[in-house]
């Protein structure tokens, strides 16, 4: 009919409503929907991050700022008034803070110890010496002790006239001052603290067992390595960053963790020679009255761990490329 429009047949393509239109609707749609479910990806690490990192933040790194910009102040008739570093020169002259620094290098020398106590102890239950299932639930029962209890136990054995002196008595030696002399006492407190926390570097050892390839043990005892030579060329290379982690967190273990065993065995003694910077700190603060000398002395502390973690990862990274 002459003026009337061409009729238009419902699904012809290139029309309204065709079936390209149709697939190009759904082609956006799904292009949409890919990049939302990319982006929601991309974004779900950082949320569930975010709690984490937020405790982190408010918990840690803020009083952390604040105990440093707090160790430039002063105590008593100076609270609250800049004093620049007259705290932190104040620790340099201090001789209680110079011995805790020096039982810091003490107990440095004393790490590879520390360390080969429950290295040696895991080799053995590794390699089932007898009874070594029941020697792996006795060496991990002093971890689960308070320093309190621990610290009371060997306050009466190590005594003066306590039962260890007696029994070195029976063999002709004389008794030992484990508590009073300034020459032994600090290696009484390490010691003891090793006991007390050596389960835990145990299980990491026996952790680190589970991935030593067993043919490497096979291969040395058909060659007729003894155990010695076996520890030092096949265990010690093949558990490199083992031993790199368990030396790091047992330093750590050592500057952090100590307070209890120290507050209940010496308090300090004899003669301040026990005395850690962690001590000094609540000397510090909760006897003397001094938040901003305990505050600078915190810093100093922070600035040793800092120390400490750098070396855990260079080690790491050296034990890494060694492998």
């Amino acid at each position: 009919m002459k003026g009337s429009s061409p009729l238009v047949r419902p699904g012809a393509p290139g029309r309204a409503g065709g079936p390209d239109t149709t697939r190009q609707a759904g082609h956006r749609a799904t292009g949409t929907g890919s990049r939302r479910a990319a982006r929601s990806e991309r974004l779900a690490p950082y949320v569930l991050v975010a709690p984490a990192v937020l405790i982190i933040l408010g918990l840690r790194l803020y009083p952390l700022i604040l105990g440093v910009n707090f160790s430039f102040t002063g105590d008593g008739d100076r609270n609250g008034m800049v004093v620049g570093l007259d705290n932190y020169l104040e620790l340099a002259d201090d001789p209680l803070f110079r011995t805790a620094l020096g039982n810091v290098g003490l107990l440095v020398l004393l790490l590879p110890v520390a360390v080969a106590i429950p290295g040696l102890l895991a080799t053995f239950i590794y390699l089932r010496v007898p009874g070594h299932r029941v020697f792996r639930s006795v060496y991990f029962f002093p971890a689960v002790l308070s320093p309190v209890i621990v610290g009371s136990i060997f306050n009466l054995m190590l005594a003066f006239d306590g039962p260890l002196n007696t029994v070195l008595g029976t063999i002709g030696i004389g008794p030992v001052d484990w508590l009073g002399d300034p020459g032994v006492t600090m290696f009484t407190v390490v010691g003891v603290h090793v006991w007390a926390t050596f389960g835990m570097a145990l299980v990491v050892f026996l952790a680190g067992f589970s991935t030593l390839d067993s043919s490497l043990l096979d291969a040395a005892q058909m060659d007729g390595a003894s155990l010695a030579r076996t520890i030092w060329h096949v265990v010690i290379p093949s558990l490199s960053r083992t031993i790199a982690f368990v030396l790091v967190t047992t330093m750590i273990g050592m500057l952090t963790s100590m307070f209890g065993l120290l507050y209940v065995m010496t308090s300090g003694g004899p003669e301040g020679s026990t005395y850690l910077p962690e001590y000094y700190i609540w000397i510090q603060q909760g006897q003397m009255n001094r938040p901003a000398l305990a505050s600078a002395a915190s810093t100093v502390l922070f600035l040793i761990m800092l120390v400490v973690g750098l070396a855990q990862v260079g080690l790491l990274r050296r034990a890494g490329r060694q492998d």
